[in-house]
């Protein structure tokens, strides 16, 4: 599972949301529960911002939710909002923070802070991100979330890290097609297989997993007697990927079937890479 939390503390202050001191609040401690009770914006907003600070991620969303409660359509209560939002993504509570974005942005599209609100959902969803074996909906989610961050503020903070996080989606959506993919080659499924394959090189051919899908390809067209399309791409692997191991691979099931690539590989690898070779993720 990816899951790249770092702290976003900071970023929440950059954007002006800091805890208020409040007279008179010193060694009060809050209720368990927190009953209606008329109490000074103020209080609310900087008892809010202490659990916050000390990690009770809990009692911080009761505050700024009593916040929004008592004193709707003030600055507090848009301030609380997104306030709520980072306590319920720092207590792994994704689906409650998302709801709190979007309700922030729905209700303040134009504002300063929206940024952060779009990057908080996006970074929601990127650390829901499971392994390629699992459904990947989530996965596309948060690629859309994060092209979203990048297409509204593409000169933000925030840009930076979402371009990072788009790059290691991409690889784990790629994963995912060269897994199922593998999956049809070995079970004499080579038509479906070179779907999956070709799916890597259109969509994510960017990513770790081309000089792969490439292999994959040769191999998969040769199962079904296609010896030019093999060659083809195995002639695409060895032009873009010279003194990669998956070329050395193909060169030596291609010339194995009687077929003479036009280049040999740069170097080969110290042992074979066999047909069944997984890699995960971004590494092998």
């Amino acid at each position: 599972m990816l899951r790249l939390k770092s702290g976003h503390a900071p970023l929440v202050l950059a954007l002006g949301l800091m805890t208020l001191t409040a007279a008179g609040c010193a060694g009060k401690k809050p209720e368990p529960q927190l009953a209606y009770q008329e109490r000074p914006v103020e209080l609310l907003y900087a008892t809010g911002g202490k659990r916050l600070d000390a990690g009770a991620w809990s009692e911080a969303v009761q505050y700024f939710d009593e916040v929004e409660r008592q004193h709707p359509y003030s600055e507090w209560s848009r301030r609380a909002i997104l306030m709520e939002a980072y306590a319920y993504y720092r207590g792994n509570q994704y689906e409650d923070a998302v709801s709190a974005a979007d309700r922030f942005i729905q209700l303040y599209p134009g504002n300063p802070s929206t940024g952060y609100a779009y990057y908080l959902k996006a970074q929601c969803l990127f650390e829901q991100i499971v392994d390629v074996g699992r459904d990947q909906g989530t996965t596309e989610a948060a690629l859309a979330a994060l092209k979203d961050v990048l297409r509204r503020y593409p000169d933000s903070e925030f840009a930076v890290d979402a371009k990072l996080k788009v790059e290691l989606v991409n690889d784990q959506l790629a994963g995912k097609e060269m897994t199922v993919g593998r999956w049809y080659l070995r079970n004499g499924q080579p038509l479906s297989a070179i779907g999956r394959f070709k799916s890597v090189i259109d969509r994510y051919q960017t990513t770790s997993h081309t000089p792969e899908a490439l292999y994959r390809l040769t191999e998969a067209y040769l199962a079904m007697g296609l010896r030019d399309e093999a060659m083809r791409d195995g002639a695409v692997l060895g032009h873009n990927f010279p003194g990669d191991r998956w070329y050395a691979a193909a060169y030596r099931l291609l010339t194995s079937k009687g077929l003479k690539p036009e280049a040999a590989p740069l170097t080969r690898p110290k042992n074979g890479v066999g047909s069944d070779f997984t890699r995960l993720g971004r590494g092998s």
